[in-house]
């Protein structure tokens, strides 16, 4: 299982992901983790949750998705990264299954 926790203690924002799930992040109704913030377009990424990692995928976004300060079009983050979209980072989190 997989992590994606608000890393701003004013945001209570946590997402969960089993190995093999797919997943779309954004401020559209359609996207899967709804994220209405600003600087978050309507469907922004998808993430593919592996055993090892997140394969992350921005979807033509505006303003870009960053993994651990580095703008992306795939990445993979893992335990411990930072992925930020829009105003929003979220912290990666290798959970028990």
């Amino acid at each position: 299982m997989w992590i994606l926790r608000a890393s701003e203690a004013s945001r209570s924002l946590t997402f969960r992901l089993a190995s093999g799930m797919a997943r779309t992040l954004g401020r559209a109704p359609t996207a899967d983790f709804i994220l209405n913030v600003a600087l978050v377009s309507r469907v922004h990424c998808r993430i593919v949750a592996t055993d090892d990692a997140l394969d992350v995928e921005d979807l033509s976004s505006t303003n870009g998705t960053f993994l651990n300060n580095q703008r992306i079009d795939h990445g993979k983050a893992t335990s411990g990264d930072r992925l930020r979209i829009g105003r929003v980072e979220l912290m990666v989190e290798r959970g028990n299954t």
